[in-house]
């Protein structure tokens, strides 16, 4: 369909399939605004902003927790995108959004009314659970009576869901992904070493030298302050440091995803153990994440390419595949039917 658009809007980025060229677009999912309501930048170029800018100008994430938290630049921020970078036009156009499973109705209908709410009415608006979107987008047949486990490791939730005829069997959204990761390096920096760092290169640190077990022996140098002088200072981090920061969380990931297996229904537990985990979101790019769920659970763990576009590509299928269009459904008839 030539005048469509799946939307995946998450914490961190904002992903978008674009039906006319089959293409998809992935940029920051960022804002930067001055007199608190008068959008400055977007995307990729506010995100460089990000701890660098100066009081006038506020930088934020208009996504917290997998809900929309500011909904006006959100909204201005994606038509932005969509009419003037893309070069779409949103009137007349039919429109996927996907939603996190486990929010609330009208948190879910804040995604739609994006889209209702604004002065280009597009043809359709539906929504589409994540999970089913990423099933989809990983190419698995979420029609079979099989039972498919999908761990969704975004920035601020991971979702945790299994999947079977189409439908959720079970669902958990948990409050933490990667900015947790990263705050808990800033941490554990600073009380070990008294070295002060800021998110971006908590982030650095984590996709350049971390890892999920231990022993991946790399270094990188950064730059950060001396809690002692209060002076920038070079210093030199080994992988073995992130691995010690990150731990408690990626134990408490581990936990999480064992609780879910133990309230598996054992039919589908048996199709799990089979087919395997399956990773996606962009913090399952973590090295050796997957290894480090094998040994704790003794099932096997599926990664896929490009995790964190995985639930747009199940939306670009959505839109351009009459099988799959079942999946998406009008949030309005939804709540008041």
């Amino acid at each position: 369909m030539a005048n469509s658009f799946g939307i995946d809007i998450g914490t961190q980025n904002l992903k978008i399939f674009g039906g006319s060229s089959n293409q998809i677009t992935n940029i920051k999912n960022t804002i930067a605004v001055v007199n608190k309501n008068q959008m400055y930048s977007y995307g990729d170029n506010a995100y460089c902003m990000y701890e660098k800018a100066p009081e006038l100008i506020d930088v934020s994430f208009p996504i917290v927790s997998g809900v929309i938290a500011d909904f006006d630049n959100m909204q201005t921020m994606l038509f932005e995108v969509l009419e003037k970078d893309l070069k779409g036009k949103i009137k007349g156009a039919d429109i996927v959004v996907a939603v996190p499973t486990d929010i609330t109705e009208v948190e879910k209908k804040a995604f739609s009314d994006l889209f209702s709410k604004s002065k280009n009415k597009p043809h359709s608006i539906k929504v589409c659970e994540k999970p089913i979107a990423c099933a989809i987008g990983m190419g698995l047949d979420v029609d079979e009576p099989t039972g498919i486990m999908i761990v969704d490791l975004g920035a601020d939730t991971t979702e945790i869901s299994i999947i079977s005829l189409g439908g959720l069997v079970l669902s958990e959204l948990l409050p933490f992904g990667g900015n947790q990761i990263d705050e808990s390096i800033v941490t554990y920096l600073k009380r070990t070493y008294n070295l002060v760092i800021g998110q971006k290169t908590a982030k650095q640190l984590k996709e350049e030298i971390g890892s999920a077990m231990k022993g991946l022996g790399e270094k990188l140098t950064v730059v950060g302050r001396d809690v002692v002088s209060g002076l920038p200072i070079e210093m030199e981090i080994d992988s073995d440091v992130i691995y010690n920061a990150m731990k408690p969380d990626l134990e408490s990931f581990c936990t999480n995803v064992r609780l879910i297996l133990e309230k598996v229904p054992p039919e589908l537990a048996r199709d799990i153990v089979h087919s395997g985990i399956y990773l996606t979101g962009g913090t399952s790019k973590l090295n050796q994440l997957a290894e480090l769920f094998k040994d704790f659970t003794k099932i096997r763990v599926n990664d896929c390419e490009d995790p964190e576009e995985a639930c747009v590509r199940g939306l670009g299928q959505i839109l351009s595949d009459s099988k799959y269009k079942k999946y998406a459904y009008n949030m309005r008839t939804r709540i008041f039917k």
